[in-house]
């Protein structure tokens, strides 16, 4: 009996000791690597229906680093796609992400997002709204 507790008691803190030791890699404190699972587009009308990364021109990764304030595609592309965290705030276990973007050279297309990531577990969605069109991206950060 003695052995089957110590047992039982090895192999909850093998597993629950790397949970403690990751609880702080998503408060802001460390850069992470974000990848994009899902993304749904919504229009004024109120219909909404899933779009590929690709359909709206995003990277399927992306870097968060908090010491610079920026996001940016992990692989750079030929166009300057890094944008400002304006705003960052942890409120009950979710760090919250704020900023905007003005519209690229000719065309119109001001946006404004927000990225809500789960301090514990690095799940993270982000909402991003134009003037006709909305975003909803799922996905999820590991530390980098």
């Amino acid at each position: 009996m003695k052995t089957l507790k110590l047992t039982v008691l090895s192999v909850v803190c093998a597993y629950l000791i790397p949970l403690v030791s990751h609880a702080g890699d998503f408060d802001g404190s460390k850069p992470l690597l974000f990848s994009i699972k899902n993304v749904i587009e919504c229009s004024p009308n109120g219909e909404c229906h899933p779009v590929t990364v690709e359909d709206v021109n995003l990277p399927h990764f992306l870097m968060i680093d908090f010491t610079k304030k920026t996001i940016s595609p992990l692989v750079e592309g030929k166009e300057d796609r890094n944008t400002l965290i304006k705003r960052m705030e942890s409120i009950e276990g979710k760090l919250i992400l704020q900023g905007a973007e003005k519209g690229r050279e000719g065309i119109r297309n001001v946006i404004g997002w927000t990225a809500s990531i789960s301090e514990e577990t690095g799940k993270t969605v982000v909402t991003i709204s134009g003037d006709d069109v909305a975003f909803v991206v799922f996905g999820a950060c590991l530390p980098r």
